[in-house]
């Protein structure tokens, strides 16, 4: 059933229009991701759903009774309460019912109210009304709720009972979303909810929104994401909007056929009409001039097909200056970090002796706050670190790419910023922009002036000019469109130099990657292969710490079931009257337990089959469920073993 219904929807802003004749449809459980270059109208298309801005032209149908809720890019909170209580003014009207209920409780147990029969039948009809809404609202689960979603998102306890606007700009986001979850409106509308979210906090919110009971439209540039969460795909580009049935892996192959088929089918037109108007030319004169004047009606009425649209995106090249050798650094008992300052806040993370070769293609990855930028500033010299040595080796040369673009100067123009670090002439410096994008005036505006996406292209352009043979690059993809992020994953998998970087985005790593440096409690774990070899590797250490976990309890209870029985062994008289097959416990016979083992050895095995397959899919939320059924499928094995042995002697 459809919920909402978009119909022939226009807006312009100014004399620039942004999208017209943008139309579909909605359903109740639609998973659906809204993908685009940045500019295209994403956020004002979500902006139209949520009834924060008027359409120009065209229509909004929502259902009757249909909730929107709507996460924007920038998150409001009230000062003065706790991040706690900001999740639980979502439920004000649910704790309005809850006092009232408590009211109309204390009414009812007034021995006076029972004077008046009509009037206390009204109150338990009232009673009963109200206490149907607060079950159904969530009321007795508010608690647990608002842990579950603040945790989740990875807010520690602390954190949860502090302010607010101790909160910093991307945990405000994280918040944000927090609170929308909790509202459960019918329709979510997501505006880049996976900006400021580490790995951890992204595999819930996937988790989350899979069971979510209403629609999603999600705008996201973590192709990962999308892949795991969305079902359909709405592109929002020149102007138009085409759909998709299918998520964004499906979505990139579909649009690539589909504009294959548009360039084919137009240029077989234009061979056409050329080929018409050259002999309307040769004929419109001679005899044959009644047929080239049909020819020309034809053409005349023919619908011409659009031009497929040109795609543009960054365009350059990463090469070193010089060639290093063959070790790109070493460390020996590193530990970086800083000590306590007045805050009290501390970070160390140690390092095991490691050598990273020329070439090499390493991810560094791990919780928010965990120490990875700290490691990267301290790879590239900024920071010294607390204990032990960095060596870099011969002829190394980094170039390093800095999240918040401090290297960027605010108040220079593009112009100026990439002829200071560079030979160019103005012309030159021009056509070397016009790579990255920059065209016409833009060249004049002061990078202060730049949108986020904006300055990371700077900025990936000042790097490539250094001809450095080893990167460091901490979170390249910030801000870029999925264009630009697949542009750059192009263009660094050409790189011959070493690479070792910081990305949230999931796919980019996986692409990228041939080693993971993952920050584990305070130590750089490393391991081989790429982000889908780490996940798998991590969903077996998981199981198997709870296969091991599972054991000593079963060990445990087990030790104790033998203390607290009585010692019975050989307590039966062995003179006693038998039958022919002696006595046997009552109960099952040895044939029932034979049977059950069967099964349950069946069942292992599938289980066994299942684990694998989840595990090569790094699924780590079904590894760690199938893993506790495994652990319990061979405990109750070994009983039914124990049970056969003592039915058959």
């Amino acid at each position: 059933m459809s919920i909402a219904v978009v119909s022939d929807l226009t807006m312009s802003f100014g004399a620039e229009l942004i999208f017209s004749g943008v139309s579909f449809r909605v359903d109740a459980r639609d998973r659906i991701g809204l993908v685009g270059p940045n500019g295209a109208g994403k956020t004002t298309l979500l902006n139209l759903l949520a009834g924060r801005l008027e359409q120009e032209r065209g229509e909004i149908a929502l259902a009757q009774g249909v909730s929107v809720g709507y996460l924007p890019q920038v998150a409001d909170f009230h000062p003065e309460r706790s991040l706690a209580d900001e999740m639980r003014a979502v439920f004000t009207h649910v704790r309005a019912w809850e006092r009232e209920l408590a009211e109309l409780a204390a009414r009812m147990s007034d021995p006076a109210a029972l004077r008046d029969p009509e009037a206390y039948h009204a109150l338990l009809e009232r009673y009963a009304e109200m206490q149907a809404r607060f079950e159904h609202a969530g009321g007795y689960t508010i608690e647990p709720r608002v842990r579950q979603v603040l945790d989740g998102l990875g807010f520690t306890r602390e954190q949860q009972e502090a302010p607010a606007r101790q909160l910093s700009g991307g945990q405000q986001t994280r918040a944000a979303l927090g609170r929308l979850l909790l509202l459960e409106p019918d329709l979510l509308l997501l505006d880049e909810p996976t900006n400021h979210l580490d790995l951890a906090a992204l595999e819930w919110l996937e988790t989350y929104l899979g069971a979510w009971r209403g629609a999603v439209i999600v705008v996201s540039h973590d192709r990962y994401f999308l892949d795991r969460v969305t079902t359909r795909t709405i592109e929002i580009a020149h102007q138009r909007a085409e759909l998709y049935p299918g998520a964004y892996s499906k979505y990139v192959q579909m649009r690539a056929e589909r504009l294959e088929r548009w360039r084919k089918d137009y240029e077989a037109q234009q061979e056409h009409i050329a080929h018409t108007e050259e002999f309307i030319r040769r004929y419109k004169a001679g005899q044959r001039a009644k047929e080239a004047r049909g020819r020309q009606k034809q053409l005349d009425r023919l619908e011409r097909i659009e031009r497929p649209p040109t795609e543009s995106t960054i365009k350059f090249h990463l090469g070193a200056a010089i060639e290093p050798g063959q070790i790109a650094l070493t460390t020996e008992k590193l530990v970086v970090g800083f000590e306590g300052g007045s805050d009290g806040a501390a970070l160390r993370v140690r390092m095991a002796d490691t050598i990273v070769e020329r070439g090499a293609r390493i991810g560094l990855i791990g919780p928010n706050g965990s120490g990875k930028t700290t490691l990267l500033r301290t790879l590239v010299g900024q920071i010294a670190p607390l204990e032990g040595h960095l060596t870099l080796g011969r002829n190394v040369q980094i170039g390093y790419y800095a999240q918040t673009h401090e290297n960027l100067n605010l108040n220079a123009t593009l112009l100026d910023e990439i002829r200071q670090v560079s030979q160019l002439s103005e012309e030159g410096a021009r056509g070397y922009l016009g790579r990255f994008l920059f065209t016409g005036d833009d060249v004049f505006k002061p990078v202060g002036a730049l949108s986020g996406g904006e300055r990371s292209r700077v900025a990936l352009a000042k790097l490539t000019l250094q001809g450095a043979n080893t990167l460091v690059l901490d979170e390249p993809t910030n801000h870029l469109d999925l264009p630009a992020r697949e542009a750059l994953e192009g263009i660094l998998r050409e790189y011959d130099g070493t690479l070792i970087f910081v990305s949230h985005d999931r796919y980019f790593v996986d692409a990228l990657a041939e080693g993971i440096w993952a920050l584990e409690g305070g130590e750089v774990v490393v391991y081989e292969g790429n982000y889908s070899r780490y996940r798998a590797r991590r969903a077996q250490i998981e199981v198997a710490a709870q296969q091991a976990a599972a054991r000593e309890a079963t060990l445990a209870a087990q030790a104790t079931e033998a203390q607290e029985q009585p010692a019975t062994r050989g307590a039966p008289a062995r003179g006693g009257k038998r039958g022919k097959r002696g006595a046997e416990p009552a109960g099952r016979s040895v044939e029932q337990v034979e049977r059950e083992i069967g099964e349950r050895e069946a069942r292992l095995a599938a289980l066994e089959t299942e684990l694998s397959s989840a595990s090569a899919a790094a699924d780590v939320a079904r590894v760690a469920e199938l893993g506790a059924e495994y652990e319990r499928e061979q405990a109750l094995i070994e009983t039914l073993y124990q049970e056969w042995q003592q039915l058959a002697s």
